[in-house]
């Protein structure tokens, strides 16, 4: 089975970062998870991640360094999450691919649904000092 390496964008702006819903007709329907998406054969993770914000938000990103990764199992393949520190370079974002979005603070992190891929994720962020309680 084939590991599928998807990339997000871990973006923080006063405090908050930005999350993504789902689509309620997507796997896993409306759970919140970083934005990003799947890499594309032969694409390098960080093209594909600036990619992704320009077709599921409508934003320039600036990919900076790894933030984290994560490894889950899913029913149909594994997944290779790999997170990046992320800047918004021109645009505000627009949940053109996506449900909805939002900008959350700690506490509302802490108790958002989110994928299993997204939450050692999740975890790490939170335990960082730093976050604006």
């Amino acid at each position: 089975m084939k590991t599928v390496i998807v990339t997000s964008a871990l973006i923080m702006k006063g405090g908050r970062v930005l999350l993504t819903q789902r689509r309620e007709e997507d796997d896993q329907g409306l759970l919140w998870e970083f934005p990003g998406g799947k890499v594309e054969e032969g694409e390098e993770p960080r093209q594909a991640l600036k990619r992704e914000l320009r077709e599921e938000l409508g934003i320039e990103g600036e990919v900076g360094a790894l933030f984290d990764g994560s490894y889950a199992f899913y029913p149909v393949h594994p997944i290779l999450l790999l997170v990046y520190n992320c800047q918004i370079r021109d645009g505000v974002p627009k949940p053109f691919g996506c449900q909805d979005l939002r900008w959350v603070g700690f506490y509302e992190l802490e108790r958002l649904a989110m994928p299993p891929a997204d939450e050692p994720v999740r975890s790490h962020l939170l335990s960082r000092g730093g976050w604006k309680k």
